[in-house]
């Protein structure tokens, strides 16, 4: 959820370790009876994650005969710690992997489902503020983590629906805590509204979002989304489609039991407030599988058309269409 860090921190240290990190590639052979695997978060446990700790409570990798360890990742990513072989999968965000896809280096990580299928971040303020669309940013102090991407799509929806950006006031501040930001001197904030935004509902704030996607089309891009080291899925096929069926058997549970899966997950991370699990998992339970009906799956159109607005907007060099992911693994 921290995004500002996690990009800077990502971008930096991913493009600057090349080649160097497939020297590191885990090949543990599948004939292995019990297989140890490492997933790494790309932050602190949330509801994002429920599917994951649900098949640790339900002994779903265990059927699959997997031995799963969850982590939270080191200040350099979850991608660098899956690149290097230091995990088999981790947790990141379509457009957190742009800059590792265009590095110009074999850096061997890919995307293997997706945990949930839309674009749930958006700008969140106080309704009394009156920004209901993006042309409501004018005049209003917006925290920025002064980054090219992020400054890009806020113009791109500002502009798109007829206001001028260069009125919106881009405050330089990394928001912690985005109910004390909205009661001070911070009008709007980027989030996600599964966490930040019932964060805010359940301070007792009346708020206005505004979903990206329903702005533009291609910033319906997959966040966040499982990745996992592509020389060790390439070696270990059986294992790969076993964790990922037991995944499939987490979520899908959290969908139908919202609140049964709430419980677990504060059962397993019990410094999480149970109230705030519990209500943003009952939101999740619809947009882990929004729109499909099999788990994990991405679709190419959606996949390519982020990257190809970036690359349109000299945001990034061009990444081949369809490249990044695959749906090879995903149980039927």
């Amino acid at each position: 959820m921290k995004k500002a860090v996690k990009i800077l921190v990502s971008m930096v240290l991913i493009l600057s370790m090349g080649l160097s990190l497939s020297a590191c590639t885990q090949n543990t052979s599948e004939s292995d009876k019990n297989k140890d695997i490492t997933l790494v978060l790309d932050w602190t446990p949330n509801t994002n994650h429920t599917g994951f700790y649900v098949a640790l409570e339900k002994g779903y990798f265990e059927e699959e005969g997997l031995n799963v360890t969850i982590v939270q990742p080191p200040e350099d990513g979850a991608t660098t710690m899956v690149a290097s072989g230091q995990a088999q999968f981790g947790i990141d965000f379509q457009d957190y992997l742009a800059p590792v896809f265009t590095s110009g280096e074999e850096i061997p990580v890919e995307a293997v489902a997706a945990l949930i299928q839309h674009n749930t971040s958006g700008i969140i303020s106080l309704k009394e503020d009156g920004i209901e669309t993006p042309r409501g940013l004018e005049g209003k102090n917006y925290a920025t983590w002064d980054l090219p991407v992020e400054k890009a799509m806020l113009q791109n929806i500002v502009e798109a629906d007829g206001g001028d950006y260069s009125k919106v006031n881009l405050i330089p501040e990394y928001v912690e805590n985005e109910p004390a930001a909205l009661k001070q001197d911070i009008d709007a904030i980027w989030v996600y509204y599964a966490w930040a935004g019932i964060s805010c509902k359940q301070a007792g704030l009346d708020t206005n979002m505004i979903y990206f996607k329903d702005i533009t089309p291609e910033f319906d891009y997959y966040s966040p989304v499982i990745i996992a080291n592509t020389d060790w899925v390439n070696s270990n096929p059986e294992t790969t489609r076993a964790f990922l069926n037991a995944c499939k058997k987490g979520y899908e549970f959290a969908v139908e039991n919202p609140d049964e899966a709430a419980e677990i997950l504060c059962k397993q991370v019990p410094e999480l407030d149970p109230e705030l699990v519990r209500e943003s998992q009952e939101w999740l339970a619809d947009q882990y599988m929004a729109d499909v009906t099999r788990w994990g799956y991405i679709d190419q159109a959606r996949w390519d058309a982020f990257y190809s607005w970036l690359y349109k907007n000299g945001l990034s060099d061009e990444i081949a269409p369809g490249y990044g992911f695959t749906n090879e693994f995903l149980p039927e």
